[in-house]
């Protein structure tokens, strides 16, 4: 009897990379995970996965994670948006993401889901942005040109080698099981616990953590191949958002605004700073003008063709609060979907 082939996730210890893992155990499927020795697993700790070790530039350790796969789920980023050198950011998220390529190009693959960020997607004129308008804003970070060439060599891959790869571009997630945590994630965190009485005077398209990995999931057997979709719920201003979390834990919302240009002084001056003392510090400029430039997302391509219906998001904050909240008083558990 032939056993079923395998779903890799790589980058399973990650936010979103960990949420695909859970839900494609809860799906029954044989699932293998590829992560490195020195990665926390705490995401994933509680669920039966096969794991593989090795990272993107270990061309044999690729292979033999891909090994009897029918699908790749390509969960890896860098997000350090606040680098003074983006050299890291390209290397691992487009010379780390080609060696994977080169490998699943010759893997016998069904679908290649790679996640990608509503920030390769253009900035909007007014009117919710789909997957068709082209990227068409230059003023941008290093992680969001290192994103644009990842996504762009994926369906390079797929338009002129022939690899199976659907691309999704993924809103800001919010929701349980945020271990890491992602930097919007400490945001939240820090309001959850009550000591955070600002919010930022602008707003941002956001999505489930859990829906998200579901979009991820349904790619692999609906998603077209070249294709790439919008995922994301709504548009949340970050005082509402803010709100959501603190109610949910009984906190006080936060109450004092801080408009954007304040911010974005606050940013420049920031980056000054890092240059001067020479070290990265991470309220950057970079980021914030990437929210200045991103409006409203339509995800109705997602609806159609890959059959996902998100929740409210509203649902995946006080979630994300809750777990915050459990995670400082030291009850936080792996989420149950």
């Amino acid at each position: 009897m032939t056993s079923r082939p395998k779903k890799l996730v790589i980058g399973a210890s990650g936010f979103v990379g960990s949420h695909v893992t859970r839900q494609l155990v809860e799906n029954s499927e044989d699932v293998r995970v590829m992560l490195r020795r020195t990665s926390s697993t705490k995401g994933i700790d509680d669920l039966d996965v096969e794991r593989c070790y090795g990272d993107v530039f270990d061309d044999a350790a690729l292979r033999k994670a891909m090994a009897g796969c029918d699908v790749v789920f390509y969960c890896v980023v860098d997000a350090r948006i606040w680098l003074r050198d983006p050299t890291p950011l390209f290397r691992t998220n487009v010379e780390g993401l080609r060696h994977v390529l080169d490998v699943a190009v010759d893997a016998d693959l069904r679908r290649f889901v790679f996640t990608s960020t509503t920030g390769t997607l253009a900035a909007s004129d007014g009117r919710p942005v789909t997957e068709e308008d082209p990227h068409n804003w230059s003023d941008t970070s290093g992680y969001i040109k290192s994103r644009i060439a990842a996504e762009n060599l994926v369906l390079e891959y797929a338009r002129g080698k022939g690899l199976p790869a659907v691309a999704l571009c993924i809103s800001t997630t919010y929701g349980p099981g945020d271990w890491q945590p992602t930097p919007h994630g400490s945001l939240l965190a820090l309001v959850a616990s009550g000591k955070f009485p600002c919010y930022f005077g602008y707003s941002a398209e956001v999505v489930g953590i859990e829906d998200a990995a579901r979009a991820m999931v349904l790619a692999a057997d609906r998603g077209r191949v070249g294709q790439r979709y919008a995922i994301s719920d709504r548009y949340l201003s970050i005082r509402e958002l803010h709100t959501i979390a603190a109610e949910a834990v009984g906190v006080r919302s936060p109450r004092i605004g801080i408009p954007m240009p304040v911010l974005l002084f606050v940013a420049h001056a920031n980056d000054l700073a890092a240059r001067l003392v020479r070290r990265d510090l991470k309220f950057a400029a970079g980021g914030l003008r990437t929210a200045q430039l991103m409006g409203r997302v339509d995800h109705s391509k997602a609806e159609r063709e890959l059959g996902w219906h998100p929740r409210p998001v509203e649902e995946s904050i006080r979630k994300a609060a809750v777990f915050f909240k459990e995670q400082a008083a030291g009850h936080a558990t792996p989420p149950a979907s």
